[in-house]
């Protein structure tokens, strides 16, 4: 069983103590870049809380610290799914539409 996404929320930025809302349960996530709504990632998980917030955002320095200038601006949606197969089956059947859209568009 699938739920509603989410509305789209701004992606914690390195260093401001900020917090992701998500839930800890399976389901799919997608990240966009905010000024462009270009997709940034997209991926149906066990977790998906822990996996936005292991989510690789910008770029490393040589110190191991992430560059808060070279951050893309960053927004998230979730949608909760009652087990990952069912995640999995959701983002299938989402991948499949958006790639039909797009040869429909080009």
């Amino acid at each position: 069983m699938i739920s509603t996404w989410s509305e789209w929320k701004r992606y914690p930025r390195p260093g401001r103590g900020e917090n992701i809302e998500a839930p800890i349960t399976p389901g799919i996530y997608e990240v966009r870049i905010a000024g462009t709504g270009a997709l940034y990632c997209f991926e149906a998980v066990d977790n998906v809380a822990q996996a936005l917030a292991q989510l690789s955002v910008g770029s490393k320095s040589w110190f191991g610290r992430r560059d808060p200038a070279k951050s893309p601006d960053l927004e998230y949606r979730t949608c909760a799914t009652s087990s990952k197969a069912d995640a999995k089956a959701a983002a299938e059947g989402m991948i499949g539409r958006r790639e039909t859209y797009m040869s429909g568009a080009a």
